[in-house]
């Protein structure tokens, strides 16, 4: 079975929504739950198989941290790395070699996309974004909108509350 036809067949078999945009190359949305969906280029290369996903643009702040956490998060990763582009945005890169790419690792190297991507994207806008975030909820808040989406960041707008010694509050 030829690579395009492996990966086609992986994409169908788990259901993933993709477009072939030509032999060898798929541009494929996973769903996700904190990132709400992962776009993932698959494309099969002269010498290698490659997989592309872009996380997040460039942090406003705190560059040194997000690239630290990245980083480190690397060392866990199965098959892809984080890196960042000329401008700074973050994506998670794979080169495989074109023998390698079976359903079965497919499956495994999307799996390790989504789990990355969505499990850190929560993580990478604490450490880059929070000002903005701070600016978002305190407008939100200024023009009764919704902060349904911004409650995994409450954390960073509204301090723990600390109950006075011999209090009987709980919240």
């Amino acid at each position: 079975m030829t690579l395009d036809k492996v990966v086609q067949s992986a994409l169908d078999e788990a259901g993933l929504a993709y477009d072939r945009k030509d032999a060898g190359k798929y541009f494929v949305t996973l769903p996700g739950t904190k990132k709400l969906q992962t776009n993932v280029w698959l494309i099969e290369r002269e010498h290698a198989f490659a997989v592309e996903a872009f996380v997040c643009r460039r942090p406003d702040e705190d560059h040194e941290q997000v690239y630290r956490f990245l980083l480190r998060r690397n060392a866990k990763l199965y098959g892809v790395h984080y890196t960042v582009d000329a401008l700074g945005d973050i994506y998670l890169v794979g080169r495989f070699g074109k023998d390698t790419v079976t359903e079965a690792e497919l499956d495994k190297i999307l799996g390790q996309v989504l789990e990355a991507a969505d499990g850190d994207f929560n993580t990478i806008l604490e450490i880059g974004f929070a000002t903005s975030i701070k600016r978002e909820w305190d407008w939100r808040v200024s023009r009764g909108e919704s902060l349904a989406n911004l409650q995994a960041f409450k954390h960073l707008v509204e301090p723990e509350k600390v109950h006075e010694p011999g209090s009987l509050t709980a919240d």
